[in-house]
């Protein structure tokens, strides 16, 4: 278990050592470099204490490809940060720079799940893990866009956090909801799309249109997530077989 446990920190040597390598490339402040490794530090200690909770004897391999994902944001992260403090060299390098990482992290969004049912090796914590990747590079992708189209791009990002905060004062929004691949499809579609305002291929009108498609798409997710919780809860009682949903959807997960 010790084993498993230390395993996570693999990635978080491989980030500092593709900091080190952008850092040759792109200026990258102290603040932008503490930044990124501060994501991948606190992601690997969640990580790890969900390991040991959950007693894992084995890391996996779809758990490896998502904290390839995790190592790719911490990155981009540190690209974020360097680029809203004017640090990053601005020109086609720094942004195809950018978008690429992107690319690769949303690549991989894609894979894990096929591995982890592939090799059998599907389990809540790493549901959770890709969950959690996920919502973090959309929030990133959404500060780096907001010098594009202005700080309500910030919603999208954070409408995930304001799920979690909502939870925390009403147990009824904490209750499990029923699998729906059109969240991962959404995720998906929305990082595109904030991937393609970032990379400043569109004019500025087209880039307001594209992360206002993403916005509404969003919404219309969680709100429907939210209806259900609603109803479920008016209701009293199990609106959806979690059951009889699992055997035409992926695992069951949580926002």
């Amino acid at each position: 278990m010790e084993k498993v446990q230390w395993v996570p920190w693999w990635w978080v040597a491989a980030g500092a050592g593709g900091l080190v390598a952008i850092g040759a490339a792109v200026p990258l402040s102290p603040t932008a470099v503490a930044v990124g490794l501060a994501y991948l530090m606190v992601s690997t200690v969640l990580l790890t204490v969900g390991l040991r909770r959950r007693g894992a004897l084995r890391f996996g391999p779809a758990n490896a490809v998502t904290a390839t994902r995790s190592m790719l944001v911490g990155l981009v992260t540190a690209l974020t940060v360097a680029a809203l403090e004017g640090a990053a060299v601005e020109g086609a390098a720094s942004t195809v720079l950018f978008v690429t990482l992107v690319a690769c992290a949303l690549a991989l969004d894609g894979v894990d799940g096929y591995v982890a049912r592939r090799t059998a090796s599907e389990s809540a914590l790493g549901a959770r893990f890709d969950m959690e990747v996920d919502a973090f590079l959309l929030l990133v992708l959404c500060v780096y866009d907001v010098r594009f189209v202005g700080w309500w791009v910030l919603s999208i990002g954070l409408l995930r956090y304001a799920f979690v905060v909502a939870g925390a004062g009403l147990p009824w929004m904490r209750r499990t909801l029923p699998p729906r691949y059109w969240r991962k499809v959404v995720t998906a579609v929305c990082g595109i799309a904030l991937t393609i305002v970032a990379a400043q291929v569109l004019p500025p009108e087209a880039n307001l249109a594209v992360a206002a498609a993403a916005l509404l798409l969003m919404l219309e997710s969680f709100g429907r997530d939210v209806t259900w919780l609603v109803r479920l809860n008016l209701s009293g009682r199990a609106l959806v077989s979690l059951e009889r949903a699992s055997t035409t959807s992926p695992p069951p997960e949580s926002r």
